[in-house]
């Protein structure tokens, strides 16, 4: 069983662990409990695991919303203080690490401080507790030959993952993984992959620059995937054209019905206050449209002119690139599942060598990579201090032209990186983050391997209910960022085993990546000989290593390519630098990730926010599982904070929430502020919310997150207003 529930040792109540997740949670009780089995049938809502204990309350270390229901599951009530009288009720509690359901006999009351939510019954009886893991494991394997004909029949597969075609399914815990795809000489499809019959189709080309851009289509609508000449979406009695403008009318279909999806939802099991539905200016039949099957749904849906949703629509959070090549089959599922947009480049723009100048990963086998060679781009420049913005041509082509580097001297024979290294400009995107499937290492975007993502779904067993964070300073006029330890570890319920080690010689620093840590914080020097150690050099792109490191952040000068090797044998992911990168503003951003990794951010999240920041974030990319986490958040999403005060004792918040984990798009959140009672679907920005000081202060001592105020980087512990 994936979820273990255990009596706490030290306080009244109960330690739930996920061991799939990774995660561990406690639920505390008014007495000593002893956890005995009941059936799972007893809860409303499927459910992993379920238990009944005797207590008068049920406690959990974080502010949420419960959600009470009748026990013929219709919805009653919900929010974060309230009263039931005597009657038998299904309750839920969101968010918290695992879906955590209750049921019991009894009026009861709902209360929270700022930091936990409280269920007193009126009279102490027995409680059923359910669990479902919040993880999502594909189904089986798809093995199918990888010519377009053949592959449209399995991507036609991926809505099988769907746990209902109504438009609940836009609740990440509602969609499922997509089974995966391997390629292999026959079609073979294993038996729990089962097709789902939603009467949408999707008509393109047999060409993998039709096919990859509509696979979170295909996964999202349960769609069949057939050739044709003119590429289109239809069903019975409709069609929808995707041309002209292909890849932007595949974006805008998915961003369009998923948008309309969460407004028709609330006609369903959660008949919430969506802000969306309540501000949306669509003229529509929401009653109707749930009860419609999801084709006729879905034609209903694009009959609306695109124009008229675009302004209700959120900022999407991910694109994905996936080059047209038949190596990439099998990134399709974990594309999809991401819900990203899909674009499949036929040519890339390469970034061109600059006559000579440059260093870093344009340099030859005939470049010195030494500090007097470097370009003269300055690269140490903090928020707005710089006078203006350097593209990423700029930053790679660059070096550090003063103070301290993170590079060490090769000699003049060894250029800074193999000469198939080539680096390959992405056209722009507009949403949140970008990732890179395919050859070329992408300036701006995630480099997502397939590797890395399969071992998001083998994330083992719990062993430990701490987190580990190791890091490692390897330079002593590089000591100050090692004071990121302090950063790791400042959360409440969260347990941190945080290790600082100085100057490793070649065995330790083996000896330390081959360690079961979470995250290593690497400070030092990387240069074409590898990471600088105490007495000469480990090249991870060279030596037989076991890797045991979770994710990384290697803050050193031209790390690209040590990280990638961290990935191929081992690591999910981690944030390495494309060129040299100057001391000081890569102390300040390996700072700012320590407490943004802290705070749950994923990797790619983390570094959005510091490029924010920081003009010299746009030297350091993304390598591997750009999703990956060491902890989650207290919110379960992330949250951005933009802060302006407008006059003495007034504030404006405005907020960004994004999807993060198994909070993913679709999420229901809302923004604890007095001022704020609305619920709103991820991702989401949620507007101007005029506050007073004393507002400001409870809603910061909720949970540590990043605050831009005015423009700056601060976070919420640090700030007095």
């Amino acid at each position: 069983m994936s979820i273990d529930i255990d009596p706490l040792r030290e306080a009244d109540g109960i330690t739930v662990t996920d061991h799939i997740e990774n995660t561990q949670f406690e639920v505390y009780t008014d007495r000593p409990v002893d956890p005995r089995p009941r059936p799972e049938s007893d809860h409303y809502f499927p459910v992993d695991a379920s238990v009944a204990v005797e207590t008068g309350s049920i406690e959990i270390p974080r502010v949420a919303v419960v959600e009470t229901r009748a026990g013929d599951g219709e919805l009653l009530t919900h929010g974060d203080c309230y009263a039931m009288p005597s009657g038998a009720y299904h309750v839920g509690i969101n968010p918290a690490p695992t879906k955590l359901y209750l049921t019991f006999d009894a009026g009861f009351s709902v209360s929270t401080t700022d930091r936990t939510t409280r269920i007193d019954l009126d009279a102490p009886g027995t409680v059923g507790l359910g669990f479902r893991s919040l993880h999502q494991t594909p189904a089986g394997t798809i093995t199918t030959p990888t010519d377009p004909e053949s592959l449209m029949d399995a991507v036609s597969l991926l809505g099988s993952a769907l746990q209902t075609t109504s438009p609940e399914r836009s609740f990440p815990t509602l969609r499922g993984h997509p089974p995966l795809i391997e390629p292999g000489d026959e079609f073979r499809v294993p038996e729990r992959v089962e097709p789902v019959d939603s009467g949408v189709r999707i008509v393109v080309p047999p060409e993998y620059r039709y096919l990859y851009p509509v696979v979170s289509l295909a996964y999202y609508f349960a769609a069949d995937v057939v050739p044709g000449d003119d590429p289109r979406i239809e069903g019975d009695g409709w069609a929808y054209p995707l041309e002209p403008g292909f890849e932007t009318r595949t974006a805008q279909v998915l961003r369009q019905s998923f948008h309309m999806d969460c407004l028709a939802r609330t006609e369903g099991f959660y008949p919430v206050d969506l802000y969306e539905r309540e501000t949306t200016n669509l003229d529509l039949d929401w009653g109707r449209l749930y009860d419609l099957p999801l084709a006729e749904r879905l034609g209903e849906y694009l009959d609306v002119p695109f124009e008229a949703v675009e302004p209700e629509l959120p900022q999407w959070t991910l694109t994905t690139d996936v080059r047209p090549d038949p190596e990439n089959v099998e990134m399709l599922p974990f594309v999809a599942g991401e819900l990203s947009v899909v674009r499949s480049p036929e040519t890339v723009t390469p970034v061109e060598d600059d006559g000579g100048a440059g260093v870093g990963f344009l340099g030859g086998a005939d470049r010195n990579p030494s500090p007097a060679t470097r370009g003269a781009v300055p690269v140490g420049a903090v928020g707005g201090d710089s006078g203006g913005t350097l593209d990423d041509d700029e930053f790679v082509r660059g070096g550090a032209t003063a103070g301290i580097t993170r590079g060490a001297d090769a000699s003049a024979d060894r250029g800074a990186v193999a000469t198939r290294t080539d680096f390959v400009r992405p056209e722009p995107v507009d949403t949140v983050e970008h990732a890179w499937v395919g050859d070329g290492v992408p300036l701006g975007a995630n480099k997502a391997t397939l590797d890395a993502y399969h071992r998001r779904l083998e994330a083992g067993q719990v062993e430990q209910s701490r987190i580990s964070v190791l890091v490692v300073c390897n330079d002593e006029q590089m000591r100050e960022e090692g004071d990121v330890a302090d950063l790791y570890g400042l959360r409440d319920m969260v347990q941190f085993d945080i290790e600082v080690r100085h100057d490793l010689d070649r065995d330790e620093m083996r000896e330390a990546l081959a360690s079961d840590v979470d995250f290593l914080h690497y400070i030092g020097h990387v240069d074409d000989r590898g990471m600088q150690c105490a007495e000469s050099y480990l090249d991870l792109t060279d030596e037989d290593l076991e890797i045991g490191v979770s994710a990384f952040l290697l803050n050193a000068c031209q790390s690209y390519q040590q990280g990638e090797a961290l990935v191929h044998r081992g690591s999910r992911g981690g944030i390495v630098t494309l060129s040299d990168v100057a001391n000081s503003p890569a102390t300040t951003l390996g700072r700012i990730i320590a407490r943004l990794m802290n705070s749950g951010f994923n990797l790619r999240t983390a570094l959005h926010v510091a490029k924010r920041e920081l003009i010299t974030g746009h030297q350091y990319i993304v390598v591997g599982d750009g999703g990956t986490t060491i902890c989650q958040s207290r919110s379960g999403s992330v949250l951005i904070i933009n802060l302006e005060e407008i006059r003495p004792n007034e504030w404006e918040i405005s907020a960004d929430m994004l999807p993060n984990g198994p909070y993913g798009n679709g999420t229901l959140t809302t923004l604890n502020l007095d001022t704020s009672d609305s619920n709103y679907y991820i991702p989401v920005n949620i507007g101007g919310q005029i506050v007073d000081t004393e507002q400001l202060s409870k809603f910061l001592d909720l949970e540590t997150t990043p605050i831009f105020k005015s423009g700056q980087l601060t976070w919420s512990d640090e700030l007095n207003p």
